[in-house]
């Protein structure tokens, strides 16, 4: 027999089983993910030594380091932080329930019902191209959280035919994109000038701009749904041995799998609105995720913290190699090849 990677404890007259990787990958990537983020806070006009950033992270520091990372830095990568996770773990969810690597939310349309929702209150809002502060830091991140569930549901109404197949999934959340995509150009094309012109910044996802009121927002949204989204998680390995199985297992098969649509949903919105559509990285962290730990399927907790790395690492590349060019045309550019391999192969596990 293939080794499974699995180690077995038993104790008490109890038995469990342990994934080394499972653990390990996480650990040190969220150990890589500290250093990128020191230094990503560390670079700028007035360069910080990593060991100094950590320092002043940790209460030490001088006055003039602490107001420059407190006050400049820090929102900008903890938002990336937050974000990336958020995509992370929004996408391990997606490619789990629909058992396809091609369902994220930005294929399957999740992130343009948050961007339709978000670019309508944005174009909506103010005159000379300032939103208000309530329509800010209140009105756009609900209206891209209203968005993205809309979205979620009529992704799963869609879907649904006796159960939910991946491969129709894919092809709704297709159709669901270009509506949305369509929607937020049609919504830039009626409004002011300049409100459209702060609209289409947002939509190519950048983190230059964000502040302490764009972290706010996201992180209070996580401190729910990220819990929420790991304890309904826990019916994901019973999914994957189809409907009939599941039902054995005493799990209610559609009311767990619309639960964990609409959290997935939930996250990507919410990352949408904090730093507008960040594509690629919900779509590739669950698979390499995966890769990694050797999982059967895409691990939630690593899935997390590698999209939180990934992003928080593609933000800093744009700022060493291409300055003022948003992570989110980074991304997109990887991202593409990425999408064709992934049809590629789809296909051809189809045609075996």
């Amino acid at each position: 027999m293939k080794p499974t990677g699995r180690k077995v404890f038993a104790a008490g007259g109890f038995a469990w089983t342990f994934r080394p990787r499972a653990v390990a990958v996480p650990a040190v990537a969220f150990v890589a993910l500290v250093v990128v983020a020191a230094v990503n806070i560390g670079k700028g006009s007035s360069h910080i030594d990593v060991l100094d950033v950590l320092k002043t992270l940790l209460g030490g520091g001088t006055a003039r380091e602490r107001g420059i990372i407190f006050d400049l830095r820090l929102p900008r990568t903890l938002t990336g932080v937050l974000v990336g996770g958020a995509l992370g773990l929004s996408g391990a969810v997606f490619q789990s329930v629909a058992r396809n690597p091609l369902a994220g939310p930005d294929i399957l349309g999740v992130t343009w019902g948050a961007g339709v929702g978000a670019v309508a209150v944005i174009v909506a809002g103010g005159t000379g191209g300032q939103v208000s502060g309530f329509a800010s830091v209140v009105g756009v991140p609900l209206a891209a959280l209203a968005g993205g569930l809309v979205a979620g549901v009529l992704l799963y109404a869609l879907s649904w035919r006796r159960g939910i197949d991946g491969y129709r999934m894919v092809l709704v959340g297709i159709g669901l994109s270009a509506v949305g995509y369509n929607l937020v150009y049609w919504l830039l094309t009626i409004g002011d000038v300049d409100n459209a012109a702060r609209a289409t910044t947002w939509i190519v996802g950048s983190l230059s701009d964000v502040g302490w009121e764009s972290v706010g927002p996201v992180a209070l949204a996580l401190v729910v749904l990220l819990p929420a989204t790991l304890v309904c998680g826990r019916t994901i390995g019973g999914l994957q041995f189809g409907d009939e199985t599941a039902r054995g297992l005493g799990i209610r098969v559609d009311a767990a799998r619309g639960t964990l649509l609409l959290l997935a949903a939930a996250l990507a919105a919410v990352a949408t609105a904090a730093a507008g559509p960040i594509t690629f990285v919900a779509l590739a962290t669950p698979q390499i995720a995966v890769r990694l730990t050797r999982a059967a399927q895409p691990p939630l907790a690593g899935s997390a913290v590698l999209g939180a790395l990934l992003t928080v690492t593609a933000d800093l590349a744009v700022r060493l190699v291409l300055p003022g060019v948003p992570v989110g045309v980074l991304t997109a550019i990887l991202g593409a090849p990425y999408l064709i391999f992934l049809f590629v192969k789809s296909r051809r596990e189809v045609g075996a």
